[in-house]
């Protein structure tokens, strides 16, 4: 593994159902690690436990109960039903006996249906040649935005106390690699709330759970250089709780993959 993020996201496989993993360093987001890389590493464990590249991860629920510190963490997966085309899984994730995740997933084979799609991509000005984020996403973003790539394309900055709570742009990882689940499961994740535009003075938002839902997992084989436009909305802070909505394109309109958590707005 040559890819930072991959070396960072591997895990070890202990027994049929078990699993370690090393939270590294440069993940941070806020006090603890950052939510898509959990969910990444999470994914991969449920991967290796269903071991069928056909049956792709098609949906991935995270809630997050704690954050783990750097250092090594315990999965234990649990098949909860095998069907001929569909299975459902769930994952636990541990560090020193206490529970920091639980995750449900469905993995399935392709099914035949109509096709039908009102979800277009945004019309936005394409990647910067240079594949790499304005000086600003690194220099004023939290340590993981540093293994990322950040091309705003949509939203203003934040803390500013403005209207329009919607954010994202041109996503990938500073280290090319090809997209897929994993991958996605960290851009779902990518980009600071949108709510923070709403906000005149900074705040920090842990994740309650994040759904991932995977709609062409067979993304895999693309291209390395390629990156995606995540599109980020909140449309309700209240009670200090928001909801964040995504979706991902692939550079040619492909629907890759859409998101919804929910979080907590806490002052710094």
């Amino acid at each position: 593994m040559d890819c930072a993020f991959d070396r960072d996201t591997a895990i070890r496989q202990v027994d049929e159902r078990r699993f370690v993993a090393e939270i590294a360093d440069g993940w941070q987001a806020g006090r603890g690690p950052h939510g898509g890389y959990l969910a990444a590493v999470l994914l991969r464990a449920l991967i290796a436990t269903v071991a069928e590249p056909a049956r792709a991860p098609r949906s991935l629920t995270i809630h997050y109960a704690s954050s783990p510190q750097l250092g090594e963490v315990q999965i234990s997966v649990e098949i909860v039903r095998q069907g001929r085309s569909l299975s459902t899984l769930s994952a636990r994730m541990e560090q020193d006996g206490e529970t920091v995740a639980l995750a449900l997933s469905a993995f399935s084979l392709p099914w035949t249906a109509p096709e039908a799609r009102e979800l277009e991509m945004p019309d936005v000005a394409p990647p910067d040649p240079e594949r790499v984020s304005p000086p600003p996403m690194h220099e004023l973003g939290p340590p993981f935005a540093r293994n990322l790539v950040l091309q705003p394309r949509v939203g203003v900055a934040p803390f500013k106390g403005a209207t329009g709570m919607r954010i994202g742009g041109w996503t990938g990882l500073v280290d090319p690699r090809p997209v897929d689940p994993p991958a996605l499961a960290l851009y779902s994740d990518a980009w600071f709330p949108p709510s923070f535009i709403a906000l005149s003075e900074p705040a920090r938002a842990p994740t309650v759970d994040l759904t991932i839902h995977f709609r062409d997992p067979s993304r895999a084989a693309g291209d390395p250089q390629e990156l995606c436009l995540a599109i980020f909305t909140t449309r309700l802070l209240h009670e200090g709780f928001f909801e964040e909505d995504g979706v991902i394109w692939a550079a040619d309109g492909t629907v890759l993959a859409q998101s919804r958590q929910l979080g907590i707005m806490l002052p710094l």
